[in-house]
């Protein structure tokens, strides 16, 4: 969509320009988005019967939202995602500092120049990017940041510090027309967060003593882990009563949506098969569920992306190691994986010493339930009855795709092979090894073979 070419303010009025508070706006898009079957909320899983419903109402009510949930539950996506409810184009009062509508300036400023120049105002367009302001509460927030402070150059010119031409605004003042989100809340000091309530109820300013009253428009939004979990503050009770609505989210509680969560945040390097990406969707759900881990820290969406780019790393390793003409991902490098993100799950304090245990113990249940989900119905006794008969087979993170296929023990006219490969698509060397290897793991889980590990190899046998 092109800027929008009024330049003045006459010429916004001859335009027919229609002036819509942030909120009238936010609720109109929305409401125009859902009646043309648009989805309002892209890339995001999981959360349509619960949260997002939540979500619509308190925005059609027009309400600040508060957003609480543990860690990795989407709450930043979420509130990033509502920029695309905003006009793409707004105009505003070229050269204001806080975003003015031209039709209605609040600062001295503006009006003065408003005054002085009735229709030859001049407009600016601001995008729908630019309206959206995102802060990171930390201890060391101050009032200046959020609220706004003295410039003391402003004084040195000779103003005085009554005048409201000396004040620098903060965050929140300069998100005038737009959405401005504080992400862990609780985080803030209380002082600050006290300076805070004024704003949001009755929308003005007060800095070193005098109040301004400013008519902001300005959409709050706030993240939160939930209380009886973070110890590093909590949000004040007279702010908490400012929003108008809490809305709680949660992990999703379906398979798909969490896999697809992670193919769509996760940034792969070599190709991971979408067996690989169940089990550790599976094994991150098995977490949450275990008694091992405190789940009041929550277990992040971010923990099974994570596993995804490493053993996606681990392939393109083996690849440009071995000489392989393509990147696969294998079973093999889900071990790498738990290598490394074992320090992303808190434990219970009872289990300490037991961590590593736990995280095989839950990794190879995902395995197996993965292996149960894609080869149910299989016969594999050919195969187990020729590993019986004195058959090895070696994997590890310095076999090729091509070295583990040709070492596979021969099953005459049997097509066993290609119907596990058949069963999860595997096309390529690379995939037919990973496909393969995930059958003899289910087979050393269902203690049908035995397997040995050292020295970078794996013997199935």
């Amino acid at each position: 969509m092109t800027i929008p070419t009024p330049a003045t303010v006459g010429e916004l009025r001859a335009a027919s320009h229609v002036q819509k508070t942030l909120r009238v706006e936010i609720r109109d898009n929305l409401l125009a988005a859902l009646r043309e079957g648009r989805d309002p909320w892209p890339g995001l899983h999981g959360l349509e019967f619960t949260v997002i419903p939540q979500l619509e109402r308190a925005l059609i009510a027009g309400h600040d939202i508060v957003l609480l949930g543990e860690r990795g539950q989407g709450k930043t996506r979420l509130l990033r995602t509502m920029v695309g409810l905003l006009d793409e184009w707004s105009p505003v009062i070229a050269g204001s500092e806080l975003g003015e509508h031209p039709f209605d300036p609040i600062t001295v400023t503006s009006r003065r120049r408003a005054a002085e120049l009735g229709d030859d105002l001049p407009v600016a367009w601001r995008s729908r990017d630019e309206r959206y302001s995102e802060k990171l509460a930390t201890p060391d927030t101050s009032v200046a940041d959020l609220i706004g402070d003295v410039d003391p150059m402003k004084v040195a010119e000779g103003r005085s510090l009554g005048d409201p031409e000396t004040i620098h605004f903060g965050l929140i003042p300069r998100s005038h027309r737009g959405i401005v989100a504080i992400n862990e809340l609780p985080d803030l000091a209380e002082r600050i967060q006290v300076a805070m309530l004024n704003v949001m109820e009755e929308r003005d300013i007060q800095i070193r003593g005098y109040v301004l009253r400013l008519p902001l428009d300005v959409l709050v939004l706030a993240t939160a882990n939930p209380e009886d979990y973070t110890n590093r503050g909590r949000i004040i009770t007279p702010l908490k009563d400012r929003f108008g609505a809490e809305i709680r989210t949660h992990y999703p509680t379906e398979l798909a949506d969490e896999i697809a969560i992670i193919r769509q945040e996760s940034d792969l390097v070599a190709d991971v098969p979408d067996y690989l990406v169940e089990i550790l969707a599976r094994f991150t759900r098995a977490l949450r569920g275990s008694s091992a881990v405190d789940q009041r820290s929550g277990v992040s969406a971010r923990f099974a992306i994570a596993g995804a780019e490493t053993i996606a790393a681990a392939a393109i390793l083996r690849a440009t190691r071995q000489n392989e003409p393509d990147a696969v991902a294998r079973p093999v490098d889900l071990e790498t994986a738990v290598d490394v993100l074992g320090g992303k799950i808190e434990f219970e304090s009872f289990e300490e010493g037991r961590e590593d245990e736990i995280l095989d113990h839950l990794l190879r249940t995902a395995t197996a339930e993965t292996v149960r989900a894609h080869f149910r119905g299989l016969d594999f006794s050919l195969l187990v009855e020729a590993i019986e008969a004195g058959a090895l087979v070696t994997t590890g993170e310095q076999v090729t795709a091509r070295a583990f296929l040709s070492g596979l023990p021969v099953l005459g006219e049997s097509e066993l092979y290609d119907e596990i490969c058949d069963r999860v698509g595997a096309m390529s060397d690379g995939q037919r090894a990973g496909a393969i290897e995930l059958a003899l793991e289910g087979l050393y889980l269902q203690r049908r073979i035995s397997k040995e590990s050292g020295g970078g190899e794996t013997i199935y046998g």
